[in-house]
């Protein structure tokens, strides 16, 4: 996905997530490897969300190009973003893709609880 389409992505997906009763807390935390693209909060739930887009399927859907290997990278960015903001820390962490396949159009496909640590 290009730079510009994932910008986009992240917009569509936070303001989307947005009118679904979530409230951005942070994008684009990099560290340990990964990158959180949002970081919401649900509730007394810390939402840490991957946003991807596939333009087409020829390898698989957006939501099936997350590996071990990428939800790995999400993890350790979580505990270095909790690190760095211990006032988050009492908060209980969920991992959710929002996926786009194709154009970008809502509503994307929502995969709450996606994986787990």
């Amino acid at each position: 996905m290009s730079e510009r389409r994932g910008t986009q992505a992240e917009q569509l997906a936070e303001s989307w997530l947005t009118r679904q009763g979530l409230s951005p807390v942070g994008r684009n935390f990099r560290g340990a490897g990964g990158e959180l693209d949002l970081i919401m909060r649900e509730g007394d739930t810390l939402v840490m969300l991957e946003v991807r887009h596939r333009s087409d399927a020829r390898h698989g859907n957006a939501a099936e190009s997350i590996t071990p290997g990428k939800q790995q990278r999400l993890m350790r960015a979580a505990e270095l973003f909790l690190l760095r903001h211990p006032e988050q820390r009492r908060l209980s962490v969920r991992f959710d893709v929002v996926a786009f396949d194709g154009e970008l159009k809502l509503p994307p496909q929502w995969l709450k609880d996606a994986f787990r640590p």
